[in-house]
């Protein structure tokens, strides 16, 4: 096993973060100085090391480009105010990073690769960790088949990389969401679970009508009936129905299971607010909207941590939410936030440090 010291390092000649305002900086637009890099081949993974980050050179046939064998995982690692880094429970990353991969006909990547190689890059990097409330460096493993022939089967060879990418507030404002009844993100039986590129793909025409409606993004309704709730677009969902929390349940493989979905159950339930994974159908969110059971609504994901839903759009019922008057998404939020920056005491286990 290589151990994260013995990687081989290629650093930069100067580093560009000099030259870049760390504040409030947008989500996935700006890179660090250094990548990590592995690459499959003959059944075993070769040539893991760090990098400057750089473009890659691919040829046309790229079996990923023609039949979407590629996944990816998002991570975010946090500085304290003592100066140290710490990453957010990454090996639940790791464990479904490789559930992406069996069920993409992939190969696992090793312990040693994903994590080491991790956590060796962002000790090269970690000055590009912005030392700022609601500001993270969003970490990006992603692995793609790199077969240079055309045909329909799983791939021989892969590669995976891992970027790092500061960023601030994904969501600043509550959001506006649709629910979708026309388009289908995920089946039983398909890859809802899995966070492949293709589901990221499919999912862009429903947003983007979304958006021209003037919508933020779309909640996810079945493939059948198109009544129960999957999630909204890059987040799990959580309603607040009559004190308790609600999330869709992970059993039928439609929707994501979030990192950040667990960890705030885990936390509301420490809050002594009851919750319930289970199927949830749209009219019994109209229903406790009309009652007055329906309290807030939230969603939860690594980007965007908490989002608020200040409206939720069916048909011809609007809901309306005052989220200004909310008690339990803010405090979760404050508590999930002051465990990720070291201001309250991880109990759990949660924070990896570099």
């Amino acid at each position: 096993m290589i151990k994260a010291s013995g990687f081989p390092v290629t650093k930069v000649a100067q580093s560009r973060l000099s030259n870049l305002s760390l504040e409030n900086i947008p989500f996935g637009k700006y890179f660090s100085d250094h990548m990590f890099m592995a690459t499959y081949k003959n059944g075993d993974w070769q040539d893991p090391q760090i990098i400057p980050y750089q473009p890659l050179q691919i040829a046309p046939s790229l079996a990923a480009l023609h039949y979407g064998q590629s996944i990816f995982e998002g991570i975010k690692a946090y500085k304290h105010a003592s100066g140290e880094a710490f990453i957010f429970r990454p090996y639940e990353n790791f464990k479904r990073f490789n559930l992406s991969a069996e069920r993409m006909c992939m190969p696992e990547v090793p312990e040693y690769i994903f994590m080491d190689g991790m956590r060796q890059l962002l000790a090269l990097d970690q000055d590009w960790i912005p030392a700022k409330a609601d500001h993270a460096l969003y970490i990006r493993p992603v692995m793609f088949s790199t077969d240079v022939a055309l045909g329909v089967k799983p791939s021989e060879t892969y590669t995976f990389i891992i970027l790092l990418s500061p960023t601030g507030p994904y969501y600043a404002k509550p959001m506006k969401i649709f629910v979708e009844e026309t388009y289908t993100r995920a089946a039983k039986g398909g890859v809802g679970f899995s966070k492949n590129a293709g589901n990221y793909g499919g999912s862009m025409m429903a947003a983007k009508k979304a958006n021209e409606l003037g919508y933020d993004q779309v909640l996810w309704t079945d493939a059948v009936e198109h009544k129960w709730l999957q999630e909204v677009g890059m987040m799990n969902v959580v309603f607040v129905i009559n004190n308790k929390a609600i999330t869709p349940s992970l059993e039928e493989g439609t929707i994501l299971n979030g990192v950040t979905r667990n960890s705030v159950l885990v936390l509301l339930e420490e809050m002594g607010i009851p919750v319930e994974e289970r199927k949830i159908n749209i009219d019994e969110v109209i229903a406790a909207y009309k009652n007055g059971t329906l309290q807030e609504v939230f969603g939860t994901g690594t980007a965007a941590t908490i989002a608020m839903i200040k409206e939720l759009s069916y048909k011809s019922e609007q809901m309306i939410f005052d989220t200004d008057s909310w008690k339990i998404a803010p405090a979760v939020r404050e508590k999930l936030n002051q465990i990720r920056y070291g201001q309250m005491a991880d109990t759990h286990g949660w924070l990896y440090k570099i």
